[in-house]
């Protein structure tokens, strides 16, 4: 199939290539792999790793009074947008997800700005989760770096090539030990919680509004919301399941509701309980605190905190493994239709897209090499802001250009819900600046290079036989015979 085939017809600044009937047969998932269950489990194991490793580094930011406030504002800003994308998702079921809403709503240049910033937020949170788990392997058995990362990579990548309903009920087992492990970790932390090892860290009198529950002042809540959002981060994943569902208008927004109530109750128990019994000065540091938590509660060598290492690496490998997920379905989507290269839409015999699982999968790889997680999850979060912020307001928008699109469900509150979800998206995006230049600049510089390729190169190939792009491509053929 050659890109200069014939241009099928031009909607809003963008062409559309003629494709053979067997394109879309080359790039197909498998349907009813998953169910509602499955979907809330996914939703799960997207976001557990911010229980087991990186929200500590908020404690360095804010204190704990600052990162117990950032997280309130952040568990907010989720419930909204989660309410709003399980309408979306139930009206516009593709595996396109954020990106096919802003389609919707703004046409090409918006759904790949989504799609780009979705992209970007998974693939570096793979990453940030990579780092992790070296940190995890480390504890237990005093190996890390590039074998560490390497090895995970290509173990949980090969897994998910089998197939996507094989892939995901592997996920849910491995969820379900995380799980457990939490509950271990509260149970056992729970005896040995002290209100005043949550103000141990050093107040910096010169902050503005600095005290022992704000050590850093004010402005340590702005700079916490990067850590606490990793608490929540990914959940939105779940509608990338949507061509996989068995019936996505209820499956998603019940899967992912559910999966956000479970993880709101995971992220204030864990953000009490770590510092609460080991100190919030030592968990700021920890690479990986859930164990040094309960080192510092059962004594270094414990059986019961070596335990939770072996257990509590879990947590981080259902992130990962369903993280990896993600960008494959992202990736596959804006492939598919031509937004980037198409050979990265290529399924296989078992209806999984293979380069989309590699190609991120290695540059992934590439950049665990910094081993610098910190950073990989301000990156993370710059795209993850951005992409928010797209979503609510193509959420508003469709709500007022389009009142008669069928809404399996509806979000609460409507156009207000989705709007309280953008200001506080906006807010976090620009948080990531004041946590790290260096981390936010790069992410834009990428975030750039792939919106100059759309631009320059891919807005004139699109393809229209695409479920997302079909539909505006047939509006924009009626409008031009009337």
């Amino acid at each position: 199939m050659s890109n200069s085939s014939s241009i099928k017809v031009h909607v809003h600044g963008a062409d559309y290539d003629s494709v053979p009937d067997s394109y879309l047969e080359k790039r197909q998932l498998k349907s009813g792999a998953v169910g509602w269950v499955l979907l809330a489990s996914l939703g799960i194991s997207y976001v557990i790793s911010g229980s087991f490793a990186g929200w500590n580094f908020g404690l360095a930011q804010g204190g704990f009074g600052g990162l117990l406030v950032a997280t309130v504002l952040m568990a907010i800003m989720y419930f909204a947008m989660v309410f709003s994308l399980a309408e979306l998702s139930s009206s516009l079921p593709t595996a396109g997800g954020g990106y096919s809403f802003a389609r919707r709503a703004f046409g090409p240049l918006g759904g790949f700005m989504t799609g780009a910033a979705i992209l970007l937020q998974y693939a570096i949170a793979a990453t940030a989760i990579a780092i992790f788990i070296g940190g995890y392997v480390s504890e237990l058995i005093g190996i890390n770096g590039p074998v560490v990362y390497a090895a995970f990579y290509v173990v949980f990548i090969g897994i998910h090539l089998f197939g996507a309903g094989e892939a995901l009920k592997i996920m849910m087992g491995i969820t379900a030990i995380a799980v457990i492990a939490l509950l271990v970790f509260f149970l056992g932390m729970l005896p040995h919680f002290n209100m005043e090892n949550l103000t141990d860290i050093p107040v910096v009198t010169e902050a503005v509004g600095s005290s022992a529950f704000l050590p850093f002042g004010y402005m340590g809540i702005w700079a916490a919301l990067p850590f606490a959002m990793w608490l929540f981060l990914a959940v939105e994943g779940v509608p990338l399941a949507a061509e996989e569902s068995t019936n996505p208008a209820k499956d998603v927004p019940k899967g992912i509701i559910t999966a956000m109530c479970i993880l709101t109750v995971f992220a204030f128990l864990v953000l009490l309980l770590a510092p609460g019994g080991a100190g919030a000065k030592v968990m700021s540091e920890h690479a990986a605190p859930l164990v040094g938590a309960f080192q510092a509660a059962y004594g270094e060598n414990s059986r019961i905190a070596a335990l939770l290492n072996v257990v509590g690496l879990f947590g981080l490998i259902a992130s990962f493994f369903s993280v990896i997920y993600a960008y494959s379905r992202q990736l596959f989507a804006l492939s598919r239709a031509g937004y980037l290269p198409r050979f990265l839409s290529v399924t296989g015999r078992r209806k999984v897209p293979v380069y989309a699982l590699v190609v991120p999968g290695v540059i992934g790889f590439l950049c665990s090499l910094t081993g610098k997680g910190d950073l990989m999850i301000t990156m993370a979060v710059f795209g993850a802001t951005v992409s928010y912020a797209l979503m609510m307001a193509s959420h508003i928008v469709l709500r007022i250009k389009e009142p008669a699109l069928d809404r399996p469900y509806k979000t609460p509150g409507g156009i207000f819900t989705s709007s309280v979800a953008l200001i506080l998206s906006l807010i976090a995006l620009a948080s990531t600046f004041l946590v790290s230049q260096e981390a936010a600049l790069w992410s834009a510089v990428v975030y750039g290079v792939m919106l100059a390729y759309f631009i320059l190169y891919s807005r004139h190939h699109l393809v229209a036989k695409a479920p997302e792009e079909e539909f505006e491509a047939i509006q924009a053929a009626e409008r031009e015979l009337k």
